[in-house]
């Protein structure tokens, strides 16, 4: 077996159950999950049709590179969404569709990491854990930066040395951040994409929460959003990743899509012939529904914006809570230990968060998620709001 794989680290839900091994949540509450960033609002009735309308189709191969309207939709929508020059994303050259951000980072990090020589993956510190994993098992050594609230969450770029960006080959974004939501702003994007240039690595931005914000008129800006402003045009060095999960209710669909520089998804598109991912037609036709539809959308972001207007109030009479940038997580600081806390909230009120230390790597005896929780509003806004009341009074009691 490739012995990689005994570097990989157990999964944060790994560690939740090994901490709550023996507790016994209230049998007579009802448990509220905040701790899983799965989607709960309803999937969309005509995504749903497409899907049924279009069974036959199971009948057929799909081939890897997706279907023509598929890659026409996705083109169309990145276009308009990130003000990009018409024409300058090619459904041919510039998109490949895949099977979620997940399976999309980790295919693309096998296809691009060359392990022939020293290389790094850099990452944000807390972040999801499959950029690891994937720069583990292709043989590449992480780097973290801490991403916390001396920095407003993102990254001090200027401040990493010249040595790890020599041997750096792909840099991570997260933007909006998992778990804190922060958007990173145009000017620290055109640095990052100098530092690409002048070190010679791809930038490979997860954008997968960018369609939750709160305010209509302020959409947070793409990686290739900040190309188009500055002129480049064929976004080189730079990748984007996107789904349907989050931004349609669809995490069940697995469909999204890679999207940026030709050349470098030209041989990420010839890995994937190999790779055996295709995404089901009947997949590629409901998400190509989902793409040319707003409306739902927009239904979305309301319906999240309801849930933090009203548990943020909630929690703030027990701790350190704010309002994030974008996207569906809330980042608070615990009165106490981020592990007690998830814990004994499960013992006493049966609501279940995520121990922020489990979303990050402790560099030289420092852990950015340290006494921080992160907290999915996924449920039903009337959990939401139960789960904060029953919070107050877990830390109240405590």
């Amino acid at each position: 077996m490739n012995p990689n794989l005994s570097l990989l680290h157990p999964y944060p839900f790994e560690k939740l159950a090994e901490l709550k091994a023996d507790v016994i949540p209230p049998a007579d509450i009802a448990p509220i999950s905040l701790g899983i960033g799965e989607p709960k609002h309803p999937a969309p009735a005509f995504v749903q049709q497409v899907m049924a309308d279009n069974l036959a189709r199971l009948a057929n191969y799909p081939t890897t590179s997706g279907k023509p309207q598929l890659r026409q939709a996705i083109a169309d929508w990145a276009t308009r969404r990130f003000h990009l020059k018409e024409g300058t994303l090619r459904p041919d050259a510039n998109v490949v569709p895949v099977n979620g951000t997940r399976e999309g980072i980790f295919s693309f990090v096998q296809a691009a990491i060359d392990a022939t020589r020293p290389a790094t993956m850099v990452s944000p510190n807390p972040f999801y854990q499959i950029y690891e994993g994937a720069a583990l098992l292709a043989g590449a050594q992480p780097h973290y930066l801490p991403a916390d609230g001396n920095n407003g969450f993102i990254p001090d770029f200027d401040a990493v040395p010249a040595s790890v960006w020599n041997d750096c080959q792909i840099l991570f974004l997260c933007s909006p951040g998992n778990p804190s939501g922060a958007v990173i702003p145009r000017e620290i994007l055109v640095r990052v994409i100098e530092l690409a240039d002048k070190y010679d690595f791809i930038v490979a931005s997860d954008e997968c929460y960018s369609e939750l914000y709160p305010d209509e008129n302020n959409p947070p800006e793409g990686l290739l959003q900040t190309c188009a402003a500055i002129g480049r045009d064929d976004y080189a060095r730079c990748v984007v990743f996107h789904s349907l999960s989050k931004r349609s209710n669809l995490p069940g669909l697995r469909s999204g899509f890679v999207a940026g520089d030709a050349r470098l998804l030209q041989e990420f598109l010839r890995y994937r012939t190999y790779h055996g991912c295709a995404m089901p037609i009947h997949s590629q036709l409901a998400s190509i529904a989902a793409w040319q539809d707003e409306d739902h959308v927009k239904e979305n972001r309301a319906a999240y914006r309801a849930k933090f207007e009203a548990v943020v109030p909630l929690l703030r009479q027990v701790m350190n809570v704010d309002f994030p940038d974008a996207g569906f997580y809330l980042w608070p600081e615990p009165p106490f230990s981020d592990e007690l806390f998830a814990r004994d909230l499960s013992a006493r009120q049966n609501v279940h968060v995520l121990p922020g230390r489990y979303l990050s790597r402790t560099i030289d005896g420092y852990n950015p998620g340290e006494n921080r929780v992160r907290m999915a509003l996924v449920a039903p806004v009337e959990e939401c709001v139960e789960a904060a009341e029953r919070i107050v009074r877990f830390v109240r009691d405590y």
